[in-house]
């Protein structure tokens, strides 16, 4: 199995969208604190641990029960409190982040997205964790570029990686079949993908020809496991790692929008009101996949961690029924395909009231036993040596293997403050165009004059 690699990256909604959530209405906010704050900061001896648990998130709970267990057990005295967010991802951002805000509800450790590490530093959640990894001897373990993943601007790390990710276009190998389009389906460019799609709607009624997520419903999703599997398949870029600046005025960029204005005004995809669903994941993964209702999605590396048999939507038959392609270069150029990484990590709370006994819960989640479970049960690439080594974790997934083989092409989004207000413009330029309020060329200027009042004209590039 080839080995993934991991890059300094930035992931989905922070600081600004929080801020409008928190700004809203005292009541709104109450609302979202809701069944996410348990007794409140407890004491040094009850550590809380708050985490997503939601659609394919569900073996997150699983997992952490079972930390919890062998925690208490070899802790004699000591409480860990779960605290399960039953919420969609944006909102899981905006509720960990009023969780943040004070002491009295704060967790101890959080299930932080690598996308979020670089700003919720910057906004004091999250304590570095360098003087624990210091003397741990897992570190050693952990593939290179993984242990960036948790980095913050000071180079400081403040999360542990628990896996990465990939992205790929699943398909139905019988939809595609009496659609009369060849199987094992391998698109060499957007044209094939298109193409498919045009075959399924002209000989199967009812039946969705392909999901590509857009819109600011599906936040982060729709950045990126839409616009950037598209950008990045062109021949420009979201932001040029060499001069630091983000790029505006770019083909590919109005291209990428034109795509999704092809999928979406074309009839190729969902329904406006089903791609703005905040549930239309969860639909695709427990429905309309399983049910034939669905002929491409694409989608991620975990998706069938909820067909396993003790996941979300149990499916015996998913690795007869559904192929993977990798998602072409627009014109089928070098690399030939495209792909994007992400990842989430174990971070400790800034307010924690026992550091130590955060760092333990961390570290004992963390090790090669439980990493192994987690890896398999949401379909993660393993970012531990000894994991992706185990024989175990190779033949506990037929798709490990496929989405491990594309590591090699993927991206990373920019590892930048500013990429969580720039990505939700992205959002709001897809909606725009999917929705037929703006052409792709409106879009693309107006996300071009939002970014240079994001950043500044002097931090973009033509």
């Amino acid at each position: 199995m080839r080995k993934p690699a991991l890059r300094n990256r930035a992931r989905r909604v922070t600081a600004p969208k929080r801020a409008l959530a928190v700004l809203a209405t005292i009541a709104a906010g109450a609302l979202l604190l809701t069944g996410c704050s348990g007794s409140g900061g407890g004491d040094s001896k009850t550590i809380k641990v708050a985490y997503q648990k939601f659609g394919n998130f569900i073996q997150l709970d699983k997992n952490l029960k079972k930390v919890k267990a062998e925690y208490e057990k070899a802790h004699p005295g000591m409480k860990v409190e779960l605290v399960p967010i039953a919420a969609q991802e944006t909102d899981y951002f905006t509720k960990l982040a009023l969780m943040n805000k004070s002491s009295s509800t704060a967790p101890d450790v959080m299930y932080e997205d690598t996308f979020q590490v670089k700003s919720d530093v910057d906004a004091g959640y999250l304590a570095p964790l360098d003087s624990y990894i210091d003397k741990w001897d897992d570190w050693d373990q952990f593939l290179g570029n993984a242990k960036q993943a948790g980095l913050g601007d000071d180079g400081k790390t403040y999360g542990i990686s628990m896996g990465t990710d990939t992205r790929a276009l699943w398909y139905n190998k019988d939809l595609l079949k009496k659609a009369g389009v060849e199987v094992p389906w391998q698109p060499k460019t957007w044209d094939d993908v298109l193409d498919a799609a045009k075959a399924v709607k002209a000989k199967l009624p009812g039946v969705v020809p392909f999901n590509i997520y857009s819109g600011t419903a599906q936040g982060e999703a729709s950045s990126m496991q839409g616009f950037e599997m598209l950008l990045y398949g062109t021949k420009d870029t979201l932001y040029d790692t060499d001069s630091k600046k983000w790029v505006t005025g770019s083909k590919g960029f109005t291209d990428s929008l034109q795509f999704i204005k092809d999928v979406y005004q074309g009839d190729l995809g969902p329904t406006p009101d089903q791609a703005l669903d905040k549930n239309i994941g969860t639909t695709i993964s427990s429905e309309w996949l399983p049910q034939g209702k669905l002929a491409i999605s694409l989608d991620g590396s975990w998706q069938s961690g909820t067909w396993l048999p003790d996941g979300n939507a149990p499916w015996p038959e998913w690795n007869d029924v559904m192929g993977q392609a990798p998602m072409p270069t627009q014109d089928g150029q070098d690399p030939g395909s495209v792909s994007m990484s992400g990842g989430w990590t174990l971070a400790m709370g800034a307010k924690s009231k026992n550091k130590d006994a955060a760092w333990d819960f961390i570290a004992l989640a963390l090790n090669k036993e439980n990493s192994l479970a987690y890896d398999v049960a949401a379909s993660q690439i393993a970012v531990r040596k000894d994991v992706a080594e185990d024989p175990a974790y190779a033949e506990a997934n037929p798709s490990f293997k496929f989405f491990s083989s594309i590591v090699p092409v993927t991206n990373f989004r920019p590892a930048t403050a500013d990429y969580s207000k720039i990505s939700l413009d992205i959002q709001k330029a897809m909606e725009a165009v999917m929705t037929g309020q703006q052409s792709p060329k409106e879009a693309a200027a107006d996300w071009d004059k939002s970014v240079v009042g994001i950043v500044g004209e002097k931090n973009t590039t033509k």
